[in-house]
């Protein structure tokens, strides 16, 4: 097997040009490769902590008639609630409303939430440090569609429990920065208690946020949903997105791969003498088809080399310094950074190496398998076709 690739080695070195035009392609599929799936992988690790730390908790409980994909489900998707059986729950009341920002009419959700909660990294505190009537805190992004800032005051009109209209006027006492659209687009969230007491449903609430030391138990009326279920949906994106990209890659492995078995095509047409020597110097045809195999192979170690030279220096700057993502990219519906972190995983790299040794090995090996079925002498006077 030494012998295999110092042969290997040195008819690599010696053709030249044609190797490293071979090697160049394979380490640049391979680099992508892992840039890809890192970059998926830390966009997926940042959509996860950021929804955990803004909307999902540690799980949640609807009101069995709540579907948070349904709005014609608020209306009545609320229930009262002991409050002795709500321990390490935060409860969230969801009520339709509209606002009058510079005469224009905006439909939103009103949340109320308890003020003193921390199970959420809403600035709900605000809520109470506030002497304004009814005080409320709204995302970046409601605020801009809204043109709101911090301390403007703008009209508020909802139903109570009756299905009767009444309006007031808010206060903007803090506008929040985040991730998670689902938290900010069309919502402004305020004192659940004040919400209790200008819609009259004390105790009501629409769902639950559950906190680190929540241990579920069967509420009736109330469906649980634990914080795996709830991160399912990102994650299934997440597989999608890799899949998609798994396309782009694989065109570029497959456009090198082939290079390599054109080039071992041409390797075994050209050097059938050698080939004929190796047989007649007492190797075995199987011995010969390992030993240009093993040379095929080996277009993927020196790939694996070349692509560490350029791809660690470029990898661990995209790791420190992250990727700026467009403006508003998170409108699609799904958590996305400002700055997206990519991850490149011990268990990535291992096993894109392994993917590239494994296909250019194959590829090697398919053309390699004609040498078994040679005649020596024929191989020796060059009259095979």
């Amino acid at each position: 097997m030494k012998l295999a690739f110092q042969l290997a080695y040195k008819n690599l070195i010696g053709s030249g040009l044609r190797t490293w035009l071979n090697v160049g392609v394979l380490s640049f599929a391979f680099v992508i490769m892992i840039f890809y799936n890192g970059l998926i992988d830390g966009w997926d690790q940042q959509a996860k902590l950021d929804s955990i730390a803004w909307e999902y908790g540690h799980g949640q409980l609807l009101e069995e008639s709540y579907d948070p994909f349904d709005p014609f489900t608020l209306q009545d998707g609320h229930a009262e609630f002991e409050a002795e059986k709500a321990r390490n729950l935060s409860p969230i009341l969801i009520r339709q409303a509209s606002i009058y920002p510079d005469g224009r009419m905006l439909s939103v959700s009103l949340k109320g939430i308890e003020a003193q909660q921390e199970i959420l990294k809403l600035p709900t505190a605000a809520l109470e440090k506030s002497d304004a009537f009814i005080p409320a805190v709204i995302g970046k992004r409601m605020a801009e569609s809204a043109n709101l800032e911090e301390g403007d005051e703008v009209l508020l009109r909802w139903r109570d429990k009756n299905g009767t209209f009444d309006a007031a006027n808010i206060t903007i006492v803090d506008i929040f920065d985040c991730n998670v659209p689902n938290v900010d687009n069309g919502q402004i969230w305020v004192s659940i208690d004040k919400l209790w007491e200008i819609t009259g449903m004390s105790n009501h609430a629409t769902m639950f946020i559950a906190s680190e030391d929540y241990v579920h138990v069967e509420m009736k009326g109330w469906k649980y949903s634990s914080q795996e279920d709830l991160l399912k949906e990102i994650s299934d994106i997440i597989a999608m997105k890799k899949t998609s990209g798994s396309i782009m890659y694989g065109l570029l492995l497959a456009i090198a791969l082939l290079a390599i078995f054109d080039t071992q095509v041409l390797s075994i047409f050209r050097r059938q003498k050698e080939i004929g020597t190796y047989i007649a110097l007492g190797m075995t045809r199987w011995q010969v088809v390992g030993l240009f195999t093993v040379e095929g192979s080996m277009y993927s170690f020196l790939a694996t080399l070349v692509g560490s030279a350029y791809g660690i220096p470029f990898f661990y700057y995209m790791a420190t310094n992250g990727i700026t993502m467009a403006a508003n990219a998170d409108d699609i519906g799904i958590s996305i950074a400002d700055v997206i972190y990519p991850v490149f995983g011990i268990g990535l790299i291992i096993g894109s190496i392994i993917l590239v040794v494994i296909s250019a090995t194959i590829v090697s090996f398919l053309p390699a398998r004609k040498i078994a079925k040679m005649n020596p002498v024929d191989a020796l006077k060059g009259k095979l076709s």
